[in-house]
């Protein structure tokens, strides 16, 4: 036997190589189906209680984004996320879109539900956020709790709502899991408008300037390796020098961030209370004055604009009432000429835009855990 490895030493170095590689693909696949099984039961679980003859069983609308992760996203669905919903008793109406920009003539026709839940990654959270906000009647549904699920090459926002974790599989179940729990967080939206187009809102930021426009080659030179980011950034630089831009801004001055709504309605007034603040209101009606807005214009120069929200860490501002927050409105008047924003990283040609927030517009489901997570993290 060792006579016969020697002579045929590179043979037996090929074979022990596959032996390896196949061993640990074979140990990958079996930790994900514990891993799978283990969400299950704990999904059963939620299916197993018991609800009254009155109440119906949760209604959930799924927008599955079928090219997200490179045409992979409906197989990780299927395997990852669809039997815990099941296994839970939430009935599922899944909407699967065909082309890019379709999730947001979707929203126009989704009824009202009681969760909404987003399979895809940054650009179809993006279309689904926008078409939702771009309703009649968002008011309302701005009320429906948002449920995200990381099937993207690219899922931002799932570091503030979802437990880190490197194993894919354990990720997407962890964030459908956190959807049965119920535990939600508000999130400030950007809405930005152009001059010609519809707003678009965004949920993390607008970015534009020389970074952007190297990371975004960064794919193009795929063929250096670990070197391609450095090797993107250095041909950027020697391409585009000088990196500079030059922006205009103007911005109203800072306002605090109005109060967070209670989670339930305050007690209803007595009858006599009612009658007499009608009367009261309409004998000498309230006369709200106007303040002219104050504008602040300022030019500069810089290498990266960056808008962003505090949605990195939401919880933040929830446990910690002193902290100020403020409302600000920017107008960019000059952007360079054929250049590109990234909004919520998704490619956008630049224009002149207003980009206004509006604090606490949705709520996520987030993760317990990592709730815990960010709240020790800003103390």
């Amino acid at each position: 036997m060792t006579a016969t490895l020697r002579n045929h030493w590179k043979k037996s170095t090929f074979a022990v190589c596959v032996l390896s590689y196949g061993g640990h693909w074979l140990y990958g696949i079996h930790c994900d189906s514990l891993l799978r099984r283990e969400a299950c039961l704990e999904a059963r679980e939620f299916g197993r209680q018991q609800i009254s003859p009155q109440e119906q069983l949760k209604k959930a609308t799924v927008i599955l984004n079928p090219a997200a992760c490179n045409g992979k996203a409906i197989k990780l669905f299927d395997k990852n996320a669809a039997p815990i919903l099941h296994l839970a008793g939430v009935e599922i109406t899944l909407v699967k879109t065909d082309f890019e920009g379709q999730a947001k003539k979707l929203m126009e026709f989704i009824e009202q539900t009681d969760m909404l839940i987003v399979a895809g990654g940054d650009g179809t959270l993006q279309e689904v956020v926008t078409g939702l906000l771009r309703r009649p009647d968002q008011a309302q549904m701005c009320n429906t709790p948002i449920g995200f699920i990381p099937l993207g090459s690219s899922n931002s926002l799932s570091p503030s709502l979802h437990l880190l974790n490197d194993n894919r599989v354990k990720h997407i179940t962890s964030a459908t899991l956190s959807i049965l729990k119920g535990e939600t967080v508000q999130l400030d939206v950007l809405e930005i408008k152009g001059e010609k187009e519809q707003p678009v809102f965004a949920l993390m930021g607008l970015r534009w300037g020389a970074f952007r426009d190297a990371a975004a080659t960064i794919s193009k030179y795929w063929y250096m390796g670990p070197l391609k980011t450095k090797a993107a950034h250095w041909l950027s630089t020697l391409r585009e020098w000088p990196l500079v831009r030059e922006v205009s801004l103007s911005y109203l001055e800072p306002t605090l961030r109005p109060a967070e709504l209670p989670t339930t309605r305050p007690p209803r007034a007595s009858l006599p209370s009612r009658i007499m603040r009608r009367l009261k209101n309409y004998w000498s009606p309230p006369v709200e004055v106007e303040e002219p807005e104050k504008w602040t214009d300022r030019e500069f120069s810089t290498l990266e604009l960056l808008i962003h929200t505090h949605n990195k860490n939401p919880v933040e501002r929830v446990s910690n009432e002193i902290i100020q927050h403020i409302d600000v409105t920017f107008l960019v008047e000059q952007p360079d000429v054929g250049g590109f924003y990234n909004i919520d990283n998704e490619e956008y040609d630049a224009m002149p835009v207003e980009v206004r927030l509006l604090p606490r517009k949705l709520r996520f489901f987030i993760n317990a855990e990592r709730r815990e997570q960010l709240l020790t993290q800003a103390q």
